[in-house]
């Protein structure tokens, strides 16, 4: 928060906070884990109620933001997320109400729209595909018209949530014109579906191969035309690059702080851990990292949220400075905690869980170079 926060947004953000550590703490997350489970729906009801999935939503539509700015505010709530590794499918959720809310015939989904906003329905973006990088725009699922509707056939891979979704956005490429790539909205329980779980690294988010098998959707299942799916697809990637960037500098914030109090209340030959020099450079260090991966999400947060030219660009950078960095900063607090620090019972491995998985999805920092080299260069 900065000194110009408004009342609202202030409300806002205090409500958030206690709200996730009374109902997704730690705690939470490992009796999830032990129960095998990835969140309660109930919670994420309520998690809806406190405003969190109408961020992206304009108000005619039953949405709205404490600030104005609701993906500054949606970027807020994933930080917070970042502190107890909390659970939910703020992802999924948001990136399919980007694409619903911003397409030309957004009037035809109202009715999921209000579902997804309500918490009542989940929702997921069925983007990546087996054994391929960050191609989003360059889907192998494809599609063909089918009497009123169109055929879908193929697979794709790491979709969160899938297990728990009642939709999946799909993204596909025409059978007929290659050039053509069009999102579907597909019911999970639709013939030709199949959901297969995949192991996830980190404790609550689960993940899962879908395979579609000649599913037969209606033509209102379409969202957008063809001429502004590619717009629609870069501005949820967008999103959820840097929703994730934001939600591991949460992380990397409560890693720091905490192993910072570590080497302050652990002695060694009568000295707090924290006055030796090899220490301090290492601290100082990890909180220059730390600080960059905060000034290049905020930068790419605002560009974001203002739809700027260079959003693109921004969201590449902050993906790929903080993918790479993240690891080694939580990597550097578990050496710094010795044996304690590799233990289940401490909650480090939590936070590198996260940060370790994050760093694959939507794109790697390697993929993300290779895009800033090719923006940066046009």
């Amino acid at each position: 928060m900065t000194a110009v926060d408004s009342p609202e947004k202030i409300l806002f953000t205090s409500t958030t906070q206690a709200f996730l550590s009374k109902e997704a703490s730690l705690r939470h997350v490992r009796d999830l884990h032990g129960a095998g489970e990835s969140f309660d729906p109930a919670w994420w009801r309520r998690a809806a109620e406190l405003g969190w999935t109408g961020l992206l939503v304009p108000e005619e539509l039953g949405g709205g933001s404490a600030s104005g700015d609701g993906f500054a505010d949606l970027a807020m709530v994933a930080e917070l997320l970042g502190k107890t590794v909390a659970p939910g499918p703020l992802y999924p959720v948001s990136t399919v109400l980007a694409g619903l809310v911003e397409a030309s015939d957004r009037d035809n989904h109202t009715g999921l729209i209000d579902a997804l906003v309500s918490g009542q329905t989940v929702a997921s973006w069925a983007v990546a595909e087996p054994r391929r990088g960050w191609v989003p725009q360059d889907p192998t699922v494809g599609f063909v018209p089918a009497d009123s509707g169109y055929r879908i056939d193929g697979v794709k891979d790491r979709v969160e949530a899938a297990a728990q979704s009642a939709v999946l956005l799909v993204t596909a490429r025409s059978g007929a014109d290659s050039s053509v790539v069009r999102q579907f909205l597909v019911g999970t329980d639709a013939p030709g579906v199949r959901i297969t779980p995949v192991q996830s690294v980190d404790m609550v988010k689960q993940y899962a191969t879908v395979e579609f098998d000649g599913v037969i959707v209606d033509g209102s299942a379409a969202v957008g035309n063809a001429a502004e799916t590619p717009a629609l697809i870069e501005r949820q990637s967008q999103i959820a690059q840097v929703l994730q960037c934001a939600e591991v500098v949460g992380i990397l914030q409560t890693v720091f702080d905490f192993t910072v109090q570590w080497a302050l209340d652990r002695h060694s030959f009568g000295r707090p851990l924290a006055s030796y020099q090899a220490l301090k450079h290492g601290f100082a260090d990890m909180k220059m990292w730390l600080e960059a991966c905060r000034a290049t999400t905020a930068a790419a947060v605002a560009d974001v949220a203002a739809h700027a030219p260079d959003a693109a660009l921004s969201a590449s950078v902050a993906k790929s400075y903080v993918g790479e960095l993240a690891g080694p900063i939580v990597q550097r607090c578990v050496q710094m905690h010795g044996g304690i620090g590799v233990t289940w019972e401490h909650d480090l491995h939590l936070y590198l869980r996260r940060v370790t998985l994050y760093r694959n999805m939507f794109g790697t920092p390697e993929e993300h170079n290779l895009a800033v080299y090719r923006m940066a260069g046009r």
